[in-house]
């Protein structure tokens, strides 16, 4: 070879020839179904704008697995997303070719017609989505859950009876309407003494004898899990599930597919259990409908309470019962929709401990924070006391010992707070701890506690009575019962402890604190708690109150419904729920200002707008929008084509809260 080839200046540099592109083989187009090719899908996408079903065609070989209700994932807007297929047509209005189904991820029957009109309902009430709104009715797939063995309830029924409605009027005809297959719609107000979970446990076991089946929703978990001994014992192991969403996700599903099967008829739960897909649903029932644990914290924020109602709208029987009633619940009385099932006076006011009003100012020879009266009336008990203490820490507010102001934070003047005996003070917001406090308004170096937690409450009885073993329930520490005995149980609202036979004594602490919140429902929610931790009284047992006997004269008179007359009285007169429709807005200065100028419904009030943290600067404002009942629907379509504006346009989306538990 030559220098000259050898040199790589010289060389000459030839292209190689492009490689041939091959044609794409033509995918041969799947042959559709036969029959019913059609399949309307509702799709999770996410858009509020898009909130309707939409059709896709349904290939041969999926002829077979897809059914209406059925879990699927179908191509949308360039990427698979789940869907539901809620039912199968012969043709489409869709002009052009349909995209086919994509993928049957289970032929399971997860999306009843039932649970899906009622989920179209709810979204509409609350201005919502429907996509949000079987997110909360429907719990996820789990597939070890659909192939295991179903459940197989025993044969016939036990024999049921009404004894625990012996002390309620119209109580036996209650039983008996449901034992008979028919629809009554009752607003219980019980009285201590009788279990309502029997109470209950019998009404469902006469919608069983009917061949229908129930739905009954308690609060919270502790709840359930003492429902659910009582419901084994009156119905009979295997013919309820529990369903609640603190279940592990297998059990939560297997619970939820024994319902949607029709393997079971009775649905005990949590508000998950709101929704369940229970066959020939003859009973919605509620205990305790004021509870703040009724309100879905997830969009669009429906109250349980509003969904049993839809369910019994549908041909279901309600029965909805407390210790105490809500003004909506009042309203539905007064209005005719339903009736009240209670007990006559002098049951009433045998069955409710009697009770002392003191307002804690007398001199005696007990310590500050335990009045005279309440100091002699657990000397006088033997059994166990329950002091009810409306906050959980220990010495959650401080002030200047000398003038009184309240003590803030150096860095962001925000409260200062103790939270355990002997630890040093900190903020409340920053955590920024003040080992040398100084007052800036007089110098002092001393602070007070105007307002006492159950913890440093605790340590106070302790040493009025050091021969007595004290208990706290509260906060991460909740017990769910105490064993009969002298004790004495400091406990926060809604964590009172049972003990069998009841209390010897109940003792409501601070009632004035619990009042001195800024909620609209605050008279109402204290009440409510008031009157759950008397009914744990025994029979016979008394009970003491510290605050002003003018507030207290519903506890005084042992009259829950008395007080939610009065309660919706004040409502119709300031125009809130349930009298009025309510939805608050959050959202930037720049969006409520675009609502506040926005037409709405002939007679809607524009309120506000209003911080939503004042101790956030810059942040969220608060629209309120006040409008007739008669006008909410049409508030709620408004609300709703507005969001489906903005989500169209790709802007973030206001939150919208219609009727919130609190504002």
């Amino acid at each position: 070879m030559s220098d000259q080839q050898d040199d790589p200046e010289q060389l000459t540099l030839v292209p190689s020839p492009a490689p041939r592109r091959r044609a794409p083989r033509a995918r041969p187009t799947p042959e559709v179904a036969a029959e019913l090719p059609v399949a309307r899908v509702v799709v999770d996408s996410g858009l509020v704008h898009l909130d309707k079903p939409f059709d896709y065609a349904v290939t041969q070989d999926l002829d077979e697995l897809v059914v209406p209700g059925c879990r699927v994932k179908v191509r949308f807007a360039g990427r698979l997303v789940d869907g539901f297929v809620v039912d199968r047509l012969a043709a489409t209005e869709h002009g052009g070719r349909l995209a086919p189904v994509a993928k049957v991820v289970s032929s399971e029957v997860a999306l009843t017609p039932e649970v899906m009109a009622l989920a179209r309902q709810v979204a509409d009430r609350y201005a919502g989505s429907l996509g949000d709104v079987l997110r909360l009715a429907i719990p996820p797939r789990h597939a070890a859950a659909e192939k295991a063995a179903r459940l197989v309830p025993p044969e016939g029924l036990p024999e049921g009876g009404d004894e625990a409605w012996a002390d309620y009027e119209r109580g036996a005809a209650l039983v008996a309407a449901l034992r008979a297959g028919e629809s009554p719609r009752v607003w219980w107000s019980a009285v201590p003494g009788d279990d309502p979970a029997l109470s209950v446990a019998q009404a469902v076991l006469a919608t069983l004898a009917s061949g229908r089946g129930a739905i009954v929703c308690v609060p919270d978990v502790r709840d359930v899990a003492r429902w659910d001994e009582v419901f084994s014992a009156v119905l009979g192991d295997g013919r309820h599930v529990v369903l609640t969403a603190a279940q592990k996700p297998a059990a939560r599903y297997r619970a939820f597919l024994a319902a949607a099967r029709g393997d079971v008829r009775v649905v005990l739960g949590t508000r998950a259990a709101a929704f369940a897909p229970v066959a020939d649903l003859g009973l919605v029932a509620m205990w305790d409908e004021g509870d703040d644990l009724y309100a879905e914290p997830r969009a669009p924020y429906p109250h349980t309470r509003e969904v049993m109602l839809l369910r019994a709208s549908a041909g279901a029987a309600l029965l909805v019962g407390g210790y105490a009633r809500t003004a909506e619940g009042q309203s539905l009385v007064e209005s005719g929709w339903c009736t009240e099932v209670v007990a006559d006076r002098q049951t009433r006011r045998t069955a409710w401990p009697q009770l002392l009003v003191t307002d804690g100012v007398a001199a005696g020879s007990a310590p500050v924070r335990l009045p005279g009266e309440v100091f002699a009336a657990i000397r006088r008990t033997t059994g166990p006391v329950l002091i009810q203490v409306p906050r959980r820490g220990y010495r959650e507010s401080l002030a200047c010992q000398q003038c009184r102001q309240p003590a803030r934070c150096e860095a962001c003047q925000g409260p200062l707070v103790q939270r355990a005996a002997g630890s040093t003070v900190v903020c409340r917001w920053c955590s920024l701890e003040h080992p040398h406090w100084r007052c800036s308004h007089c110098q002092g170096t001393r602070l007070r506690s105007p307002v006492v937690g159950a913890l440093r409450t605790a340590e106070e009885y302790a040493r009025a009575f050091p021969g007595v073993e004290v208990v706290t329930s509260g906060g991460a520490t909740v017990l769910d019962t105490v064993p009969p005995g002298r004790v004495i149980v400091l406990s926060t609202p809604g964590a009172e402890p049972h003990v069998e036979g009841g209390y010897d004594l109940v003792v409501l602490m601070d009632t004035w604190l619990m009042l001195a919140r800024d909620d609209v429902r605050v008279e109402e929610e204290s009440h409510r708690r008031w009157f759950n931790a008397l009914a744990l009284a025994a029979p016979g047992a008394s009970a003491v109150a510290v605050g002003e006997t003018a507030q207290l004269q519903a506890l005084v008179r042992a009259d829950p419904t008395g007080f939610a007359v009065r309660e919706l009285a004040a409502r119709a007169e300031t125009h809130l729920p349930p009298t009025a429709r309510l939805a608050a807005i959050d959202a930037p200065d720049d969006v409520l200002a675009e609502l506040a100028a926005r037409p709405w419904t002939p007679h809607t009030e524009v309120l506000g707008p209003v911080p939503v943290d004042p101790r956030v600067p810059d942040g969220d404002q608060r629209l309120i929008l006040r409008s007739p009942r008669r006008e909410g629907a049409a508030l709620a379509a408004a609300l709703k084509a507005y969001a489906a504006e903005r989500s169209a346009a790709k802007l973030s989306l206001p939150r919208i809260q219609v009727d919130p538990s609190s504002f």
